[in-house]
């Protein structure tokens, strides 16, 4: 991602800028072939993640959005979820930046969680710890016996 554009305001003559993220490999991208493909829960074959990362990131501020195709493998062979974030200095600014970015890369983390990556498992339960107000769904493993028993009560 391109850091920042930097720019001189017209108004206040102070210094301004705008934070071009693309997208953040984390969470916005599937791919059987980059950056998800040791998720093992079969979601790197769709475009899932990458269209709520971009949905989340919409609702909590960024300034624009885009699902994309191609990222360094090939065009139809991952697909993006991405963002721009306009910095202004503003206090609105401020919280909108605070907002997305914590969703965007937990949204990521989430995703390694539920599919057992232990490292993931103790970073987001940290990241619930130090910012209340992020909710995540957590995963509960599911006993494969009671799972087979309960579809082998299904056959007629």
């Amino acid at each position: 991602p391109i850091p920042c554009v930097p720019w001189q305001s017209q108004t206040s003559g102070q210094y301004q800028a705008e934070y071009m993220g693309d997208h953040h490999d984390v969470s916005g991208t599937d791919s059987p072939f980059r950056e998800t493909a040791n998720i093992t829960d079969g979601s790197m074959f769709c475009a899932d993640m990458a269209t709520r990362n971009v949905i989340g990131d919409a609702m909590r501020g960024a300034t624009w959005v885009a699902i994309h195709s191609g990222g360094g493998v090939g065009w139809g062979e991952v697909m993006n979820g991405g963002f721009g974030l306009v910095l202004d200095g503003s206090i609105g600014a401020e919280k909108r930046a605070e907002a997305m970015l914590l969703w965007d890369v937990n949204n990521g983390i989430a995703r390694r969680a539920w599919d057992g990556n232990e490292n993931a498992l103790f970073e987001i339960e940290r990241a619930v710890e130090r910012y209340p107000k992020l909710k995540i769904t957590k995963r509960h493993i599911v006993s494969e016996k009671l799972l087979l028993e309960s579809v082998e009560d299904l056959k007629i």
